[in-house]
């Protein structure tokens, strides 16, 4: 899934790095990627870098990503949620269940499209929460 996530997302024009695995090695674990891309992410000084994350459920890189300060990573299965999370949290890691989504491709593309373009709504209850999630990292 992988590999077809990030071919679609070079072809639509968005810039992207793999920080993974360059092949399937069962014996890798997912807290070192998640790691490598939220500090990526904390280091980069672009408007709105983000990160997507990609593993069997979603939730180890989920909770992994989330140990970083700044990082607001969001396990997301459908394209209401993936604005919800974008709109109110200001998520900054996408992390896809690749065993819901792996087949079904309309699915995960429609909600990497809704996460990539759906704008924070900066509202200040959202901003307070999100600084008190920092707190907590």
């Amino acid at each position: 899934m992988k590999e077809k996530v990030f071919a679609y997302l070079a072809k639509n024009g968005y810039e992207v790095e793999d920080v993974g695995g360059r092949e399937l090695n069962p014996d890798d674990d997912f807290p070192q990627f998640a790691q490598a891309a939220a500090l990526r992410l904390i280091g980069d000084d672009s408007a709105d870098p983000r990160a997507i994350l990609i593993c069997g459920g979603g939730q180890g890189m989920c909770m992994a990503a989330n140990r970083f300060k700044g990082i607001r990573a969001s396990v997301i299965w459908d394209a209401a949620e993936a604005r919800l999370t974008r709109n109110d949290n200001n998520s900054n890691v996408l992390c896809l269940p690749a065993r819901v989504l792996e087949n079904d491709e309309s699915a995960w593309k429609g909600i990497v499209e809704t996460w990539l373009n759906t704008p924070y709504a900066d509202a200040p209850r959202y901003n307070r929460r999100n600084a008190q999630l920092d707190e907590l990292a």
